[in-house]
């Protein structure tokens, strides 16, 4: 893949005031794409406003992505400033906290099925329309290791991000023929707004060391690394890929749950 593997090409990504959509921006930005980015919270102007300052294409919107409307609008910027959209990274989502399953609420559930999985829905077909016009695409979605079983989230996020997975094989199949692809990152523990606290509380317990211990590489992820795959998964090197969910993890989901050994003492 080179590095201006997005010359030219026009995106969205939804989620862009988050870490990994920040990351995301950056990384778009730098291998030529032209962007919109969407984002209910107001950081997402200072992210727009960072890619422009390294020399980047980045507009700001500030909107709910689990609102048709304002997907929609979101998509017809894309097409009213660059004249296409090329790609969609739907990104956006809430993690709903760490309630217990019968702890939760009927309010709770709506709430996070419509952000993490109608937003994404959304986005997708508001996307696909256009792109199907075009004759190629490339849509990717953020779900998760939750979405794929259980044990990394509670209920509802784990959820709703396996009907992210299933909403991609969907997808995938109903736009065969049209040149346009439809795939998924399944994210293990990255460092990000929303995991914020779980690293806060290793750190003040200094316990740091310990996150991530269950993967084979004994590391929590970082936003970049999850942008890297998306970045691939958008250009013409992942052209072959399609109707895939593929954990970026360190290797969480190759195993079922075990206690990892202790370093020995011995050298």
């Amino acid at each position: 893949m080179g590095e201006r593997a997005l010359e030219g090409r026009a995106a969205l990504i939804t989620g862009a005031g988050g870490s990994i959509g920040a990351a995301a921006a950056r990384l778009f930005a730098e291998a030529g794409a032209q962007l919109v980015l969407l984002d209910r919270h107001e950081r997402v102007v200072d992210v727009a406003a960072a890619v422009r300052q390294a020399g980047g294409k980045a507009e700001a919107m500030v909107g709910d992505s689990g609102t048709e409307d304002v997907v929609e609008a979101a998509v017809q910027r894309v097409t009213g400033l660059y004249g296409r959209i090329d790609v969609c990274f739907a990104n956006a989502g809430i993690s709903g906290g760490a309630k217990g399953l019968f702890e939760q609420t009927a309010d709770d559930w709506t709430e996070i099925f419509r952000v993490n999985l109608l937003g994404t829905f959304l986005a997708v077909r508001a996307a696909a329309a256009r792109m199907k016009a075009a004759g190629q695409g490339s849509i990717v979605c953020t779900a998760s290791v939750a979405g794929l079983r259980n044990g990394a989230a509670a209920a509802p996020y784990s959820a709703s991000k396996a009907g992210v997975i299933s909403l991609v094989q969907l997808a995938a199949n109903d736009l065969g023929g049209t040149g346009v692809r439809v795939n998924a990152i399944c994210p293990g523990l990255i460092e990000t707004n929303m995991t914020a606290p779980i690293f806060e509380r290793a750190r003040e317990r200094g316990t740091s060391d310990r996150i991530g211990q269950l993967n084979p590489l004994r590391r929590p992820g970082q936003p970049e690394e999850i942008a890297a795959v998306a970045l691939f998964l958008a250009s013409d090197a992942a052209s072959y890929i399609n109707g895939q969910a593929i954990a970026v993890d360190g290797g969480l989901s190759s195993s079922l749950p075990v206690v990892p050994p202790r370093p020995s003492a011995k050298a």
